[in-house]
C-alpha cells in the first residue's frame, strides 16, 4: 500500500509548527503510580487492576475495568484540605505533583499555567449532588463544600491552587480527542505569551454511573475495559527549554484536530487527512514514523477506520503501542495516556536513534486528530 494524499498540494502550503518540549511527566494509571509502572505493564503485556474499587464497586454492570488500586489522595499530598475532593481531582493533583517535582526548578508560578482535559468532570460528584437534592429532607442539607466538584474546571483550578500557579488556566472537553486538543491549545497559549510553561494533562475517573453509561451506549466492543487515571506533562516551547538547559523527554511537533461527523462518511479518509497535515506541519515524512499509538481501541465502528486511515496516510501500519490494553479505554484522558505510554516505552527500551511516533484519535462525536511526537534526549 502507498500513502494517499487526497489533496496533492494542500499540505505543502501549511506553515511549520512550533515544537513543544515535554520536560517531565507524571502518571496515575491502572498499571500503578509513575511512568516506570506504566512502562513495565506495556513491556510485559500486562493488564492493570481489573476489579472495580470504591463504595459502589458492587453496583457496576458486566463490563471490564482497569482501576487504580489503593489510591488515596492524602497519601500523596497530606490530609489537610482533601476531605471533600473527589477521585478525579485527586488523579489530577497527584499526576501534576509528580510532573512538577520532576520538572526543572526555577519556573515562575506567575507564568506557569494549566491545561486539563476531562469529559464532564466528576460524574460521581454530579450524581451524588443530584441525588442529595432529591433525597435529603431539605434542600439546604446538601453539602455545599462538594458543589465545586461538579464544575467542569474543578480539577484544573485545584491543580493551580495547590501549586500556586497563576498563569492561564484552561479546561477542555473534546471527547476522545481531548488529549490532542490539549497540546494544540497549549501551543496557542504559549504562542500568545499567556504563560512560559504549562502543566498539560487529562483525567478520568471510574464510577458505577459512568460504567452504566458506557454499558448502555453500546459503543464498547466485547472484552474492552474502561479505565481511569491521569497523566500530566510540564510543557514549554522547545526553544525555551533548550535555552534554560532543561532535559527534553520528547517534542510535540504537528498537531491537527478537526470535526468529521459520521454523516459525511469515510472516517478513515478523515484520519488520513489529519495525519498528512500533522506530518506536513512537523516537516517529516511518512517513512520516518517508527510507531503509532491509536486511541480508538475497543470502540465499535472506529478502531478499524482509525487503522485504515493510518495505513492510507503512511502506506503501512508501523509498530503499534497500544496503551489501552493495559490501562483501559480512558476516553477524555486517552490522549494523555497515549503520549505517556510512548514515553514510558521509550524510557524502558532505549534506542540508538530518536524515534518518531504518531498519536491518533477519532470519536463517535466526529472529532478526529493526529499528533506527531519525537523522542528527546533528556529524562522525563
Amino acid at each position: 500500500m502507498t500513502a494517499v494524499t487526497t489533496e496533492p498540494d494542500a499540505t505543502t502550503r501549511l506553515p511549520a509548527a512550533v515544537p513543544l518540549a515535554i520536560t517531565s511527566v507524571g502518571v496515575v494509571s491502572a498499571a500503578g503510580l509513575g511512568l516506570d509502572a506504566l512502562g513495565e505493564a506495556l513491556a510485559s503485556g500486562g493488564r492493570g487492576h481489573a476489579v472495580p474499587v470504591g463504595e459502589d464497586a458492587d453496583q457496576y454492570p458486566q463490563v471490564g475495568v482497569r482501576s487504580v488500586e489503593g489510591f488515596r489522595l492524602r497519601d500523596h499530598v497530606g490530609r489537610k484540605g482533601t476531605r471533600n475532593l473527589d477521585r478525579l481531582t485527586g488523579f489530577g493533583l497527584v499526576s501534576a505533583k509528580f510532573a512538577l517535582e520532576a520538572a526543572p526548578q526555577g519556573g515562575d508560578p506567575d507564568r506557569t499555567g494549566v491545561v486539563v482535559t476531562t469529559s464532564t468532570g466528576s460524574t460521581q460528584s454530579l450524581v451524588d449532588l443530584a441525588g442529595d437534592t432529591l433525597l435529603q429532607e431539605r434542600p439546604y442539607l446538601v453539602n455545599p463544600s462538594r458543589f465545586p466538584n461538579t464544575v467542569l474546571n474543578c480539577c484544573a483550578g485545584q491543580i493551580a491552587i495547590w501549586n500556586g500557579l497563576r498563569g492561564a488556566n484552561v479546561t477542555l472537553a473534546a471527547g476522545q480527542c481531548s488529549g490532542l486538543n490539549s497540546f494544540r491549545h497549549a501551543r496557542m497559549v504559549l504562542g500568545l505569551g499567556r504563560a512560559d510553561r504549562l502543566v498539560v494533562g487529562g483525567v478520568e475517573e471510574l464510577s458505577a454511573p459512568l460504567a452504566w453509561g458506557w454499558h448502555a451506549s453500546g459503543t464498547l466492543a466485547g472484552g474492552t475495559a474502561i479505565g481511569e487515571g491521569g497523566a500530566a506533562f510540564v510543557v514549554s516551547t522547545s526553544e525555551a527549554a533548550r535555552a534554560g538547559g532543561a532535559g527534553i523527554a520528547a517534542e510535540v511537533l504537528g498537531v491537527e484536530v478537526g470535526f468529521h461527523p459520521a454523516s459525511r462518511g469515510n472516517r478513515a479518509g478523515a484520519v488520513a487527512r489529519h495525519v498528512e497535515r500533522a506530518l506536513a506541519r512537523s516537516g517529516v515524512s511518512a517513512d520516518e514514523v517508527t510507531e503509532v499509538s491509536p486511541g480508538s481501541t475497543g470502540l465499535v465502528g472506529l478502531e478499524r477506520a482509525e487503522r485504515r486511515g493510518i495505513a492510507m496516510a503512511l502506506g503501512r501500519v508501523p509498530e503499534v503501542r497500544d496503551v489501552t490494553r493495559a490501562v483501559g479505554q480512558c476516553y477524555s484522558a486517552a490522549g494523555a495516556m497515549q503520549v505517556a505510554g510512548l514515553l514510558a516505552a521509550w524510557r524502558g527500551q532505549p534506542s540508538g536513534r530518536r524515534r518518531l511516533a504518531l498519536v491518533t484519535a477519532v470519536g463517535h462525536d466526529g472529532n478526529v486528530g493526529a499528533l506527531v511526537l519525537r523522542e528527546g534526549g533528556g529524562d522525563a
